[in-house]
């Protein structure tokens, strides 16, 4: 049979022109490789000044993670940080790899022995503005993004694989496969590449078995980051976004922390999926692998903080002058026409005092909180919505549909893992800002004791489902209230005007009492500036300036809370404490004459309320010390709000000649006699068989007021009839 293999064809199937892919993948090998010593040389020999070498020094001294600036990288060199936003992917693990095998030269250097190659983290910062969450869209995927926003929500921490061990259940033979980063998995080969002896059966299809135990693995967390309040327009839900953490940025953040993050944008296929989705492979979800997040402190989170030389020296002008404080009063809610005390208390409540951390680890607060109570239609929600527009961070809500959970946090539980995981509600969004609640009174009494301790202590606790932890809520509190019965009633006392707790009444600063007082010049100006307001409400030009100064007014108070802490001097101090005396002087005397203690209390929180207030006036001028004339504005703020409301109502207006007093003693004895213990009568029809007998009418319902408040009467269906009681 010879000639049986001649002029035989042979077949390959390597690729055509093998020349061209070779020298592709060397060349990718070779890029590479160069780039693995850039980073290399970036790390070793980079300086910030003379002989300082910041990368080196951070790695010994802490070798799990590194955090490098890309401004530095560019300065460096140019190619490294554009190759590191087109492909993180690709050169954030070179990076690690360079960082890891520098760590192990420089430690042989210090040690002298053998060094192990240990992992490092790399993360990354930078000074660019962040992108706006709504902005980042598919042209993004597999890039370098960086967003702000304030976390919502976070998992509990997993495990999860870098590097899966495989056994094969046939030949035994074991594979180790890589795992994608982030929430991808792992790509398991479907055969074994094992080559069967003869009489060997060969591996069957899908042959892999994974072993746990030997597989490596890394911590990981997902976050939810949410849009922040005042970058979500109007009428819009905010948008969030799914984060993915691991190695040491797991369990470094808590919900209601506001952050800034660079991260990879990448897409993974969700497990539960809507239905509709399920044979839609191409479609993915989107989330976010951080790799480098900075929390955004109270003082840099307020959106663009850099003022420029030219805005602060405008600032620093301003405040020198010497009408500062009535410029900035002028400016707060300039359509609502008089109510000057209310402005002043809405201007101290937005610079806010200075919040002081004591040797002891216990905080003072310094949020302000102001209660506006009073008649309707005096502009009191105006002056809320005023707020919720100037305020760096505001969160308005109104308090019937405010429940409890809203407001201070709720624990959700996640739809794919069944695992419980917490989400802060309005107080703790508004954290370093202020809270506007509107309609307290509608509030139910077990949601107000809800927002107790966020208002004094400044933390919300939670202990539901095996979740026990302590948010911030570092905000003010500016709420709006009707009296029980609609408008405020003069013939009633305070106590039953101010429907509200003790409690939680001593936990505002200022009670300001609204009334809507019938007087005919004052009507007349009122008619005249709000007529004025709808005649020019269309005029373009103006309105353009209007929000103009809104922003200057916005980026003041910024400024003001940044830059500026002040305390009292000593000459104030002793000035505060002297007037404190004497208030709660006035108050005990008061409550001995009239024989019932004052609905609103004057503690100690009060004068805390006091040097609260005195420090945010000295901060609208920036001034670091706050002097006497402070304190006496702080006072005089604080006597015409809640030592005026302490003392309105019925005993007020009182005052009691000889004679009065006798009729209204002659009054009582015929009410006793007409009311037998235990019966009851018609409100109207005593008050008209009284009046036949020649008695002044005031003076019966005065008598039957001082009756109650005595305990001796009670009022039955909405006041309309007289109980006598025992």
């Amino acid at each position: 049979m010879s000639g049986w293999d001649e002029g035989a064809v042979y077949y390959s199937d390597q690729a055509q022109f093998p020349d061209d892919a070779v020298a592709a993948t060397a060349d990718a090998n070779h890029r590479r490789h160069t780039t693995l010593i850039k980073f290399k040389e970036f790390i070793r020999n980079f300086e910030r000044d003379k002989n300082v070498f910041p990368y080196r020094e951070s790695l010994i001294e802490n070798p799990k993670f590194l955090l490098v600036h890309l401004e530095d990288l560019l300065a460096f060199d140019a190619d490294l940080p554009s190759l590191l936003r087109s492909s993180p992917a690709d050169f954030l693990p070179l990076f690690e790899t360079a960082a890891a095998e520098v760590l192990a030269s420089l430690k042989m250097k210090v040690d002298n022995e053998e060094p192990k190659t240990e992992e490092v983290q790399i993360l990354l910062t930078s000074k660019e503005d962040s992108m706006s969450m709504r902005s980042i869209g598919a042209q993004f995927i597999s890039k370098l993004v960086k967003i702000s926003g304030i976390t919502i929500a976070a998992s509990r921490v997993k495990a999860k694989a870098t590097y899966v061990h495989l056994s094969c259940k046939n030949c035994k033979s074991t594979l180790d496969v890589p795992c994608r980063p982030g929430l991808g998995g792992a790509i398991v080969p479907r055969s074994c590449g094992h080559i069967p002896q003869a009489g060997e059966e060969p591996c069957p299809i899908d042959p892999w078995i994974i072993v746990p135990d030997k597989s490596q693995y890394v911590d990981q967390q997902t976050l939810k980051l949410q849009e922040n309040p005042e970058d979500v327009p109007t009428g819009e839900l905010p948008r969030n976004m799914l984060l993915s953490v691991d190695r040491h940025l797991v369990q470094t953040i808590v919900p209601g922390t506001r952050l800034t993050i660079m991260g990879i944008y990448s897409i993974f296929q969700s497990a539960n999926s809507p239905a509709s989705h399920k044979g839609a492979v191409a479609v993915r979800q989107p989330y976010i692998r951080v790799v480098g997040l900075e929390e955004t402190n109270e003082a840099s989170s307020r959106g663009a903080a850099a003022f420029t030389q030219e805005e602060i020296e405008k600032f620093k002008k301003f405040a020198s002058q010497p009408d500062a404080y009535k410029t900035v009063c002028s400016k707060i809610a300039p359509s609502i026409f008089g109510h000057d005390d209310v402005k002043k208390a809405v201007s101290c409540l937005l610079f806010g005092g200075s919040r002081k951390n004591l040797p002891d680890g216990v905080k003072l607060r310094g949020d302000v909180n102001v209660l506006l109570l009073g008649d309707p239609s005096t502009a009191k929600s105006q002056f809320l919505k005023f707020v919720e527009k100037t305020a760096p961070i505001a969160v308005y809500t109104s308090g019937k549909g405010s429940s409890a959970a809203g407001l201070t946090a709720s624990v959700i539980r996640d739809g794919s893992s069944r695992e419980f995981y917490l989400e802060g509600g309005a107080m703790v969004l508004a954290d370093g800002g202020v809270v506007c609640i509107d309609e307290f009174d509608k509030m139910r009494p077990e949601d107000r004791v809800a927002i107790h301790e966020a208002m004094e202590q400044q933390t919300i606790s939670i202990a539901k489902a095996g979740i026990t932890t302590v948010l911030n809520s570092r905000t003010s509190v500016l709420a709006a209230a009707n009296p029980p019965s609609g408008r405020y009633d003069d013939l009633k006392s305070a106590q039953d005007n101010i429907d509200l707790q003790t409690t939680i009444l001593s936990r505002f600063d200022l009670i300001f009492i609204v009334k809507d007082i019938r007087m005919y010049n004052q009507d007349k100006l009122i008619a005249s500036h709000i007529i004025k307001i709808h005649a020019s409400a269309d005029a373009v030009s103006a309105d353009s300036k209007v929000s103009k100064e809104e922003n200057w007014l916005k980026r003041y108070i910024q400024y003001c809370r940044l830059e500026c802490h002040p305390r009292l001097s000593e000459s104030a101090s002793a000035k505060l404490r002297d007037q404190y005396v004497q208030i709660r002087k006035d108050m005990r005397r008061q409550a001995n004459e009239t024989g019932e203690a004052a609905p609103i209390p004057i503690t100690v929180r009060q004068l805390e309320a006091i040097v609260r207030l005195s420090e945010a006036l000295a901060k609208m001028k920036l001034s670091h010390v706050a002097t006497e004339n402070e304190v006496n504005e702080a006072v005089r703020l604080f006597t015409v709000s809640t030592m005026d409301a302490a003392r309105s109502g019925i005993n007020q207006q009182v005052n009691l000649t000889a004679e009065m007093a006798h009729e209204i003693k002659q009054a009582e004895t015929q009410i006793k006699r007409r009311i037998p213990i235990g019966n009851q009568i018609s409100e109207r029809r005593l008050i008209d068989d009284l009046t036949r007998m020649g008695m002044n009418e005031s003076i019966i319902r005065r008598a039957l007021i001082i009756m109650h408040q005595r305990d001796e009467v009670e009022y039955k269906r909405e006041r309309r009839v007289i109980l006598r009681k025992v």
